[in-house]
């Protein structure tokens, strides 16, 4: 049994970001079409990215935080390719676009 954050990609190519007690009970559910009613319309779903955590609160707080994440960032850290993370921030974009 794995706690922690984890980030499924959805038959419509979208993402779907969660946090439960049981990552693979709760992937199971989605994959069968109970897990939530955005993943169950947008079938089959894969599990592409899991961060274990030490509590259900831990993975909360990092889920809320992805969850406001461009796609791009999403994608990089999917890859794992966390050195690009920080460029990816909205604020560096806005940073960016500014100049």
């Amino acid at each position: 049994m794995t706690c922690g954050m984890y980030i499924l990609r959805c038959g419509d190519g979208s993402y779907y970001v969660g946090s439960p007690r049981n990552v693979e009970a709760r992937a199971a559910q989605h994959a069968s079409g109970h897990g939530s009613e955005y993943t169950s319309g947008r079938l089959p779903v894969e599990l592409v990215f899991v961060h274990e955590t030490e509590s259900v609160a831990e993975a909360y707080g990092i889920e809320k935080r992805v969850q406001g994440w461009s796609r791009a960032k999403r994608e990089a850290l999917i890859r794992g390719e966390f050195s690009l993370l920080p460029s990816l921030s909205r604020s560096a974009y806005r940073r960016r676009t500014a100049e």
